[in-house]
């Protein structure tokens, strides 16, 4: 342990010379940067950003997927002192112009190209509409140049003694604007401290980095390796059969990092039931999303370890609600763990109000202010939760996911964790869609398992002998391979209203 840093560039320079020759990221082709190595590589492309006009306050938004390049341009402009706004590489067009307005970037950085997708004609038509903004391609390489002549680092105080807004992340937008929250270095090192202290991480903890980084849980997860001295195992894009053999292989110890990841890896489980995939897994993450009942002792029995520990928070305050090691087996399944000592909280109608230190510091834009945040600088965070008397929080749904059937209110999530049980589901969604008759009908997305077959008479007697009201009981499936999910694990809903709500 390296102790707490201020600023992310310092917990960079205090695991460099704690640590200098130990891996951080690992790569399936054996690629391995050390914590020197990353450094002293932020150290040359912060030289060559600032040859390019970049210092600090400079406003820069970037758009990656997972790589060393990531990571190095992320501790480059760290040791500049600039506003990074990092975007999830399934940003587009619209999106991706609309942050880049917004936060007023002077420079966009982005690959040429990606699984396909032609990232540099993007961003020259969104900077053609842009006052003021430059495109820089990198693939692979970024811009270099003498560390010595930068200027010293400093780590300066705001009027209320915090360190200034240095991160915009956006959440993501499916028909309204994406919402850009403002955050501090003193904000997203307050998250991570929670990751590294109820995962108990160590030194010797080998864990992934398969979801984007350029997602809000990235650059935590980065930290606490950073603090803690552990190594991360990074691909750029998540297969599940090459990179479960990858991570087996590298020893890992914590598999993360949410539902989609943990199906997958239960998935390639089945495939070989007589041998644990991963031997030294002490636990599975869990974040992002609300995880569905039963998920947690599948894990457990089926992969070992203690199963699930969960996690809880949003884009604009991650990390709020953690599970311990030593939780009780029904709280690891059903919750997502305790209300952190260093965060408030109440319910309103239902509703978690959330106030700590990994609490943003608003949005960009400044009149969504007033809609999210209560006289007393509460957060609205839309989630419905139940709170029992030990702090465990149960997510029962989202304020905007519940069904109104013929005047009858449906959880959605309640649905979804009756179907999650059938033993020939492997993944759920509930939807809402427009009805003439009953003004909205319930509708189940299901993804079976491998070689199952999963009807509507199965899904009814199922939901029935579950003892779930009629009122309750979907009137429609659809069948699908796999659910879309957003970079964080959540269930693209609009997504599948528009595909079968006709």
């Amino acid at each position: 342990m390296i102790g707490e840093p201020r600023t992310y560039w310092e917990a960079i320079q205090a695991r460099a010379s704690a640590t200098p020759d130990n891996p951080l990221t690992i790569e399936p082709d054996g690629t391995v940067m050390t914590f020197a190595g990353f450094r002293d590589a932020a150290e040359r492309v912060a030289a060559g950003l600032a040859a390019r006009g970049i210092a600090a306050e400079t406003r820069v938004s970037w758009q990656f997927p997972n790589g060393r390049a990531a990571l190095i341009l992320s501790a480059a402009l760290a040791r500049l002192g600039a506003v990074q706004n990092p975007i999830i590489p399934i940003y587009r067009e619209r999106e991706v112009g609309f942050v880049v307005r917004q936060t007023g970037a002077r420079l966009l950085v982005v690959p040429s190209a990606w699984k396909g997708f032609d990232y540099l004609s993007m961003a020259e038509k969104v900077v053609a509409t842009t006052d003021n903004c430059d495109v820089l391609v990198c693939d692979g390489r970024l811009p270099e140049g003498d560390p010595a002549g930068l200027a010293p680092f400093e780590a300066p105080l705001d009027d209320e003694g915090r360190p200034p807004v240095r991160w915009a992340y956006y959440t993501s937008g499916t028909t309204a604007d994406p919402k850009g929250a403002k955050h501090g270095d003193d904000s997203v090192i307050a998250a991570a401290r929670h990751i590294w202290e109820n995962l108990e991480l160590r030194a010797d903890d080998v864990w992934p980095l398969a979801f984007p980084f350029t997602h809000i849980g990235g650059i935590g997860l980065l930290l606490a390796t950073l603090v803690c001295g552990a190594r991360m195992l990074m691909v750029e894009s998540f297969d599940p059969q090459a990179h479960t053999r990858f991570f087996r292989e590298q020893g890992l110890t914590l598999a993360g990092s949410g539902t989609a990841f943990h199906i997958a890896f239960l998935s390639e489980q089945r495939k070989t039931p007589e041998a644990p995939i991963f031997p030294q897994m002490r636990a599975a993450i869990g974040g992002g999303a609300p995880k569905p009942a039963g998920l947690h002792r599948q894990v457990k029995s089926e992969m070992g370890g203690v199963g699930i520990i969960s996690s809880y928070g949003l884009t604009e305050c991650p990390i709020v609600t953690h599970c311990f090691l030593d939780d009780p087996d029904d709280k690891l399944a059903t919750t997502e763990g305790r209300i952190l000592d260093d965060t408030d909280y109440k319910v309103v109608d239902g509703e978690l109000l959330l106030r700590g230190p990994t609490l943003c510091r608003g949005y960009l834009d400044q009149s969504l202010n007033e809609a999210a945040f209560d006289d007393e600088g509460f957060f609205f965070t839309g989630d419905l939760v139940e709170v029992d008397d030990e702090g465990f929080v149960t997510v029962v749904g989202r304020k905007k996911d519940v069904i109104i059937r013929k005047g009858e209110n449906i959880s959605a999530k309640e649905v979804e964790d009756v179907l999650f049980s059938h033993p020939k589901v492997g993944d759920v969604a509930v939807i809402g869609l427009s009805d003439a008759v009953a003004g909205e009908r319930c509708c189940a997305v299901v993804a079976p398992k491998a070689g199952e077959v999963f009807g509507f008479g199965e899904m009814i007697g199922h939901c029935r002998e579950a003892g779930l009201m009629n009122q309750k009981i979907p009137e429609q499936l659809e069948i699908v391979d796999e659910l879309p999910r957003n970079p964080a694990g959540k269930v693209l809903k609009q997504q599948l209203r528009e595909a079968y709500g006709g």
